[in-house]
């Protein structure tokens, strides 16, 4: 298993070195068709290679044509498996702690909740891997209170680092009626205001913890960013009067997220290359933002 691990990841940043070669050759060929189809001639820089890449342009199909990414291969088997995701926390988690894993293990479907006790990162890793989860999910706390939450797509990565805020769990609401009740249906997902290259590949590793629901489900998952904090909202809806009255209740938990590092790697990879990184003088510039408008 171990050797099948580590070709598969050999392979994988092969596939990836070779990303900037591919990406020059596209940009290449963009430039001949444009030339042919405007009817203006060959840039002269492209002129001694102006017979292979037109060759190349004629051998070439829709799927062909753009060339694949690491994004690609990352989630590949996304369409032909539903997700499997294990969640577990940092060591010797308080019972704040504790209740809230346990609602975020409802909260998404396939997901099987480990008690951490003196496990070591690289071993939950290797383990999941071996018994073919999809995702890991790491959720921190200090002094009590829920403070991180670490999402791992296996094999590959990449891996999600977010900062958790104003984490209200079922468990803290007194009035129950306020609250419906906990649907495990597959649930529908709303992604709003991810309109970034950064928000894109954010929502990209949020969606594919869900497997596709059922056209007819009432249970609805809420990510939706505003000014680069992605509050997090679930919810129920009930048709009483008709299709025209909806009774929506909230059934929590609730909390908001704050993305700040992607890498290149799975969780146990100190070494993986390092995608985005928010930096502290990304504080000062208050009107940008990158995740989405």
């Amino acid at each position: 298993m171990n050797r099948r691990n580590t070709r598969l990841r050999r392979e994988y940043l092969y596939r990836k070195s070779l990303e900037g070669k591919e990406r020059i050759l596209y940009e290449k060929k963009r430039m001949i068709k444009e030339a042919l189809q405007e009817g203006k001639p060959i840039p002269t820089e492209l002129r001694n290679e102006e017979a292979e890449l037109r060759h190349q342009i004629d051998l070439e199909d829709e799927s062909t044509a753009v060339p694949r990414t690491h994004i690609d291969d990352e989630y590949a088997n996304a369409s032909e498996r539903d997700p499997k995701i294990l969640i577990t926390t940092s060591r010797n988690p308080s019972a704040p702690l504790t209740q809230f894993v346990k609602e975020l293990k409802f909260v998404f479907p396939n997901a099987q909740r480990m008690n951490r006790g003196g496990q070591v990162i690289k071993e939950i890793i290797e383990t999941c891997r071996a018994h073919d989860f999809t995702d890991v999910i790491l959720v921190h706390e200090h002094r009590g209170v829920p403070d991180g939450i670490t999402i791992s797509h296996l094999p590959f990565g990449p891996t999600a680092y977010f900062g958790l805020l104003n984490v209200v769990t079922r468990h803290d609401i007194k009035d129950k009626k306020a609250i419906g009740t906990m649907s495990e249906a597959y649930p529908h997902l709303i992604l709003n205001k991810f309109s970034t290259k950064l928000g894109e590949r954010t929502a990209n590793i949020l969606k594919h913890l869900f497997p596709v629901p059922k056209p007819d489900t009432k249970r609805i998952i809420t990510f939706a960013n505003e000014s680069d904090y992605i509050s997090f909202r679930h919810h129920i809806y009930e048709k009483h009067g008709g299709p025209k009255s909806i009774e929506l209740k909230e059934v929590g938990p609730r909390f908001e997220m704050r993305l700040y590092k992607i890498t290149l790697g799975t969780l146990d990879q100190d070494e993986a290359q390092t995608e985005w990184v928010i930096r502290p003088y990304m504080n000062t510039s208050k009107k940008r933002k990158f995740l989405g408008d």
